[in-house]
């Protein structure tokens, strides 16, 4: 078997299995390194509070760390709860003559609001630790502590990464999750560069518990791998992005993030494209299901758990199309990635409503949009002639922007079924049925087509 890189945590262990040690080796496995670990603290923590921290020796610290890479090679090692001054001084003698390159995140508080870090330690930590740093990863309130800044603007946190190099990193990230904002900015800082902008959609979520712990081991899990800093602090981003989107509570404070949540897509991709391949053959049966295509074709999307871009949406790589002597044709076979305007529209509603799972685009139109109120669908419309000058006809540009819009400007958006599209010069008229699952989206494009089917029989 291939060697697995080995990733080093020197932390503390949290007894929620939140944050710490615990955290560090989950992320560290999940992105494909072997974890081993030097613990610097025991603490007594659940998901509201840290009620006690019991400290080993700092002689003891130190035979941790000695023992590990006495044997092992260690490819990249990362550091987070080092509670004292004595085990800080114990940590930087271990790694004083290290060739791994070392993350370092100055852990001071637990997320619940339990302090990590004594007070005389914050001294020890500037002058041992950071310069032994290829990376020093504080978030706002650390670098506030470390620098005696307060950080507003933009170019406060610029002076603060320059105060935090000249004490010793090669580099610098200053995490942007306590700054009020739509996007999370962590700035990534080197001497003599100009800052960098690493950006994610902020998750709207409490489930933050040990957020720091698994992107600074996520980091050096990538740095372990052969990444420059750049491109591992981007893949950790990501996995930290997505583990949030899945996060879950597990008592009464807020939870952690999903370290398992790549896991849990993977497996689910093979579900998703046998959902979809029954999904179609069901459709095409349905009795007067042609009434409700567009002219040209149309596709259905369905997602995995916690998608946020087309490769984790499939749909057919043909889609349908209503065939001249009536009936349906499905064309292709189910597959991920297509970047269809069904895809699109699911995509920007699960920004609003992240339960949805599915959509599908049908033709719009007097008699469809009859339908719809006839089955009390709530729909919520785009606005094809308010769209800013940056959206145009072209691609899917369009439905990202106004599916996202029309959810959060409609006053129950929990309630909206379809989204619809009025067309416009050279635009065909359309809706966008959502559903929460294929068996709901199935029953509710039944329902449609009877309707519209006996609606025409009626005429």
């Amino acid at each position: 078997m291939e060697r697995l890189p080995c990733v080093l945590t020197i932390a503390g262990s949290d007894s929620g299995g939140g944050a710490g040690i615990q955290a560090d080796l989950k992320a560290i496995t999940m992105l494909g390194g072997f974890g081993a670990s030097v613990i610097t603290a025991l603490t007594a923590q659940n998901t509201t509070a840290v009620t006690g921290i019991h400290a080993p020796s700092a002689r003891f610290v130190a035979l941790q760390l000695k023992t590990v890479l006495d044997d092992i090679r260690v490819d990249a090692a990362k550091t987070g709860m080092l509670f004292s001054a004595p085990i800080i001084e114990a940590v930087a003698d271990g790694l004083k003559n290290k060739t791994f390159p070392l993350v370092v995140d100055p852990v001071c508080v637990a997320t619940s609001g339990g302090k990590l870090l004594q007070d005389d330690a914050v001294e020890a930590m500037v002058d041992r630790m950071f310069p032994l740093a290829d990376l020093l990863t504080p978030n706002i309130p650390e670098a506030e502590l470390f620098t005696g800044m307060k950080l507003k603007s933009r170019e406060d946190i610029f002076l603060a990464g320059r105060r935090l190099l000249d004490m010793g990193p090669k580099a610098v990230l200053i995490k942007g999750g306590h700054a009020d904002s739509l996007a999370v900015t962590d700035w990534f800082m080197r001497p003599g560069a100009e800052p960098i902008p690493f950006m994610q959609r902020r998750v709207d979520t409490d489930c933050t518990h040990g957020t720091g712990c698994t992107l600074s081991a996520s980091i050096a899990t990538g740095l372990a791998r052969g990444l420059d800093m750049e491109a591992a602090i981007l893949r950790a981003q990501e996995y930290l992005n997505l583990a949030l989107r899945a996060g879950y509570r597990l008592g009464e404070g807020g939870g952690p993030p999903n370290h398992l949540a790549p896991r849990i897509m993977e497996r689910a991709r093979e579900t998703v494209l046998a959902a979809v391949d029954d999904l179609g053959r069901r459709l095409a049966a349905v009795p007067g299901f042609e009434a409700l295509l567009p002219r040209g074709r149309t596709n259905v999307a369905v997602a995995v758990p916690f998608a946020d871009s087309f490769r984790d949406v499939a749909g057919f790589s043909g889609g349908f199309i209503a065939l001249a002597r009536g009936g349906v044709d499905v064309i292709g076979y189910p597959e991920f990635g297509a970047p269809e305007r069904a895809s699109a529209l699911l995509l920007s509603a699960r920004m609003v409503r992240p339960e949805v799972q599915c959509a599908m685009t049908l033709r719009g139109g007097e008699g469809v949009c009859d339908v719809l109120a006839e089955l009390g669908m709530e729909v919520a419309w785009m606005d094809w002639e308010g769209r800013p000058e940056y959206v145009d006809g072209e691609g899917h540009g369009f439905e990202e922007w106004g599916g996202l819009e029309a959810l959060k400007s409609h006053p129950a958006p929990g309630d909206v079924r379809v989204l619809g599209d009025p067309g416009g010069t050279g635009r065909e008229p359309a809706i966008h049925v959502l559903a929460e699952n294929v068996d709901e989206l199935r029953v509710v494009l039944r329902k449609i087509a009877d309707k519209l089917v006996g609606n025409v029989d009626e005429m």
